[in-house]
């Protein structure tokens, strides 16, 4: 990266906290898996008004898929990230891997050394 490249931007759906670790959750889950409601709110350790904010942001951004259905007769909550939620994720950590990088300090060019004085004879 040089000193003309400009810092790449971050996604700021995902960058907020609580919505990053609800998307690397559901992440690494296998493509076409989902995990309940209750299950995701353990993992992220959010209460269930929280998760509920969080997933509504992430599935209008098309993040996140959000089916409900019935399991017997109790209703459930399944949750999944979606192929363009995969790909925002990995939109984000490259980003973040350029900012990242971008913050380390530079090595200072180092001057060559200056000739050795000719001696005459």
């Amino acid at each position: 990266m040089t000193a003309h490249d400009p810092l790449p931007e971050l996604d700021p759906v995902i960058h907020a906290q609580p919505r990053l670790r609800i998307v690397v959750a559901l992440a690494t889950l296998n493509a076409g898996d989902r995990v309940a409601f209750p299950r995701l709110q353990q993992l992220v350790g959010m209460t269930p008004g929280n998760l509920s904010t969080h997933l509504r942001k992430l599935e209008e951004a098309g993040y996140v898929a959000v089916e409900k259905a019935f399991r017997r007769r109790t209703p459930v909550t399944w949750l999944s990230v979606t192929r363009t939620g995969r790909r925002a994720l990995e939109d984000y950590t490259w980003s973040l891997g350029r900012l990242l990088n971008a913050a380390e300090p530079q090595p200072a060019p180092q001057n060559p050394p200056a000739p050795a004085p000719s001696e005459a004879s």
